[in-house]
């Protein structure tokens, strides 16, 4: 039988920042336990292709023979992970010819969240770009592992795009996120990524969405009411829209258009009973607020206190001067709230609502920063 080959061929790569050792080494036998680990955890498993189950002997073939011949035969530049001396994950570039490579990389669950992966990709992309003369590498995520999204926008991955059933995992083709990084290219962000800023005002509690939410974003959305007066909402609204939903408020945290809240009750902090957010920002100048509220919590004044806190949190944090608002003429009850909040009627647009029934006037409300 052929011995494996010796994963000598593979760098050390070092990196110290923080207080922290990231090396970045060849596969060797003793690393068959960390990556059982890593291939049994049920995020690495929902979002990458290793198989399932996951067995002992399939680590051990993995890094005694898969990841040395990789550096073999010239497909696949694989490292080990170590932070501090402990197995903590695999990043790797894939050559792809003309210069061009793609980059993979899985965390152990132990080091996610502290940063040393994105340490040692910064590490790996520097020893291919210089070492190794790539001129662009190339990220593939499947649509929804915003782990993965994030750590790439803070190495200066432009996302480029979305192929739909396109990356291959246990039989299916999933949807995929493409991005680029050329050699030129600055190792960071290069758009903002918004955060959700927990606020409490007025009884309320505004947090980010969950996951979790989607029963409350279908029940919302299905309403009779809610159908009505957002025209734009799918009919039938399932919980696979729900989802959608809650993926689209993401994106636009990730694409810096817009932040959306949860508003919920203190006390029950899982039963989310309205929606509100910010979009259509033109800094220090102006943005937009709008909202829908779940049928029970219609009439508790739970909308028009969330109104006035985001415009609050407007005025304060983003420092706009005014902010808007709209509702259709017909909408008695989303008007009564934007005006409870403080908000003037200053216009009509006509035929600027999009309702069930087709389109309807738009009455256009604003507010301007008066300390209040």
């Amino acid at each position: 039988m052929t011995p494996p080959p010796s994963p000598s061929a593979a760098p050390v790569l070092t990196s110290h920042e923080g207080g922290r050792t990231v090396v970045l080494r060849g596969h060797r036998p003793e690393d068959a336990q960390g990556c059982l680990e890593q291939c049994q955890d049920p995020l690495t498993q929902r979002w990458t292709t290793v198989p399932v189950p996951y067995t002992r002997e399939m680590a051990e073939d993995f890094v005694g023979r898969v990841m040395p011949a990789g550096w073999a035969d010239g497909s696949e530049w694989g490292f080990v992970v170590e932070v501090d001396g402990r197995y903590a994950g695999s990043a790797s570039l894939r050559p792809e010819g003309s210069d061009r490579a793609e980059v993979a990389y899985a965390a152990h669950p132990w080091v996610r969240g502290t940063g040393a992966v994105e340490q040692a990709l910064r590490v790996l992309l520097d020893w291919g770009f210089e070492q190794q003369g790539l001129r662009t590498v190339v990220w593939w995520a499947e649509r929804g592992n915003w782990a993965s999204r994030k750590t790439a926008w803070r190495l200066g991955f432009e996302v480029d795009g979305s192929l739909r059933a396109w990356l291959p995992q246990r039989g299916e083709l999933h949807d995929a996120w493409v991005g680029t990084l050329r050699s030129t290219d600055p190792r960071r962000p290069r758009t903002r990524w918004l955060e959700v800023p927990t606020l409490e005002a007025d009884g309320l509690l505004l947090r980010p969405w969950r996951d979790t939410d989607v029963a409350r974003v279908a029940e919302a959305c299905s309403d009779p009411e809610s159908q009505r007066w957002l025209g734009q909402l799918p009919a039938p609204y399932t919980d696979r829209d729900a989802r959608a939903w809650l993926e689209d408020v993401t994106e636009r945290l990730a694409t810096g258009g817009a932040v959306n809240w949860a508003v919920v009750d203190p006390g029950a902090p899982d039963r989310a009973l309205a929606s509100v957010g910010w979009f259509a920002l033109t800094p220090y100048v102006t943005c937009e607020i709008g909202y829908w509220t779940h049928p029970d919590a219609r009439g508790t004044g739970v909308a028009t206190r969330a109104l006035r806190a985001v415009a609050r949190h407007a005025f304060d944090d983003l420092k706009v001067r005014r902010v808007s608002c709209a509702a259709a003429t017909g909408n008695t009850a989303s008007r009564r709230v934007i005006e409870q909040a403080g908000f003037t009627a200053y216009g009509v647009e006509r035929l600027g609502a999009l309702v069930r029934d087709g389109r309807a006037d738009l009455v256009l409300y604003d507010r301007l920063d008066t300390g209040a």
